[in-house]
């Protein structure tokens, strides 16, 4: 199959958690506490992130400069996906958001980077002749509206998918892209005079004579106006966020990111818009961006790390848009051997997909004592990941992780068969959700601790 490139602007996104609890002495405003830090790229970076959730092969096109900022966002990027950079005139943009209680408070941009507009590089053009589709994530920073660019996209829209995710800042989609997606404020800033979304979406893509117009509309799913046809298409029930306070930071990306690897892998306008829809609501209620962040080496951890290549949160949003079953297993894994191997499997023929929530290094001396683990958690997280049993591993650093199935809400809890239900204290977060618990038979002869005693004697 053909590459999904991403073209457009990225963005460092930082986002400071903490907690707030009391009012400044010198002003009524809160005093936040710090916890945590944690980064991840922001625009096209983000949507390219996305994007490789879903697609084998995934190129970034975008702009960076050498900074401090830059260098961040390459590192999150380059295990990621393929970068081919453009040159960036400037500082590389931040959006760092202050968070507490799960609440943003304020929000701080910096940096002025506008990517140049000199001659493209042969790798670009290249990449772009050999797409498969094409999205571009548009931030008003100037990689869209780069002429050669605009040309490029133009001469491939009429036989390559071209999905735009279009910013009020930022120039026209090139015409006959095969779908673009405004939310509703970016719509009525494009189509001024105009209020309810299904006009939106039918002046806009006569404006822009694109094929389609899907107009996002949050909780309440897309309209979309698809040749001369309009359509509503609405969240599915069982992703539908049960709550007002999901952060709903990178769901455009999403849901842009979602409905260009339909159109890679063949589906119809429709079919995409469709899949992108209960894909971006998964997302918003899995986490949203959040849930793809790292914590800055120079700040504490936060309690849950994501450690294989495809997110636990991702994961469990995909399978919960097309209906499935999201079966959980976790434990600390330390030696891997048979009876973990047998486990996971038997676990994974349970559903349509299988995520280890793993013991962090910490967590696992809490248990074990201060000789364990052996393996460090990274570790750990990779030798599972290489199984074709398991879908994705996310790692927590609590002794119960009930924290963490509270997000990720599995429908099949796994244990091996030494311990009863009633030893499990996260059962009851997995009940709460409409999940049940599954107990495995172990294998004997087969325990971590009677290995180690073993080599040991």
């Amino acid at each position: 199959m053909k590459p999904l490139i991403v073209l457009g602007d990225s963005l460092l996104d930082v986002d400071i958690e903490g907690d707030a609890t009391r009012l400044c002495p010198e002003a009524p405003v809160p005093v936040v506490d710090v916890r945590s830090r944690r980064l991840r790229p922001g625009g096209a970076g983000l949507a390219a992130i996305l994007a490789a959730r879903s697609v084998a092969e995934v190129v970034l096109v975008t702009a960076t400069a050498d900074d401090d900022g830059g260098r961040s966002l390459r590192q999150l990027l380059d295990p990621e996906v393929e970068v081919i950079p453009m040159a960036l005139r400037g500082e590389t943009v931040r959006k760092t958001r202050i968070r507490a209680g799960g609440q943003s408070l304020v929000r701080l941009d910096t940096g002025d980077g506008i990517a140049e507009a000199g001659p493209l590089g042969p790798a670009i053009v290249r990449a772009l002749r050999a797409a498969g589709a094409i999205l571009v994530a548009d931030y008003g920073r100037g990689v869209a509206a780069h002429p050669r660019i605009r040309r490029l996209l133009t001469e491939l829209a009429p036989s390559v998918p071209v999905v735009w995710d279009p910013h009020p800042r930022g120039p026209a989609p090139v015409p006959g892209a095969a779908l673009v997606s405004p939310n509703m404020s970016e719509a009525r800033q494009f189509a001024p005079g105009y209020a309810e979304p299904d006009e939106l979406a039918k002046v806009l893509r006569d404006e822009w004579t694109a094929d389609s117009v899907a107009v996002t509309l949050g909780a309440d799913g897309a309209v979309l106006a698809n040749g001369k046809r309009l359509a509503t298409v609405p969240v599915p029930a069982e992703v539908r966020p049960g709550s007002a306070t999901h952060d709903t930071c990178g769901a455009g990306d999403r849901f842009a990111s979602a409905a260009a690897a339909a159109l890679l892998d063949g589906s119809t306008v429709a079919e995409a818009v469709d899949r992108a829809v209960g894909i971006a609501a998964g997302f918003v209620a899995d986490g949203g961006a959040a849930a793809l962040s790292r914590s800055d080496a120079r700040e504490p951890a936060s309690t849950a790390r994501t450690e294989s290549a495809g997110s636990a949160f991702e994961v469990a949003a995909e399978v919960r848009a097309r209906g499935g079953r999201l079966v959980a297993t976790g434990g600390c894994f330390d030696l891997l051997h048979p009876g973990h191997v047998s486990l996971l499997r038997q676990a994974r023929a349970m559903g349509d997909a299988l995520i280890v929530c793993l013991n962090s290094d910490d967590s696992v001396r809490r248990l074990k004592g201060p000789s364990r683990p052996i393996v460090a958690e990274r570790d750990r997280a990779r030798l599972l990941g290489e199984l074709a049993s398991v879908d994705a591993v996310t790692i927590f650093d609590e002794s119960s992780p009930a924290a963490l199935l509270e997000r990720l809400r599995p429908d099949i809890w796994v244990k091996g068969g030494d311990y009863a239900e009633a030893d499990l204290p996260e059962a009851g977060v997995v009940r709460r959700h409409g999940g049940e618990i599954a107990l495995i038979p172990t294998v004997r002869g087969y325990s971590t601790t009677q290995l180690v005693t073993r080599s040991r004697g």
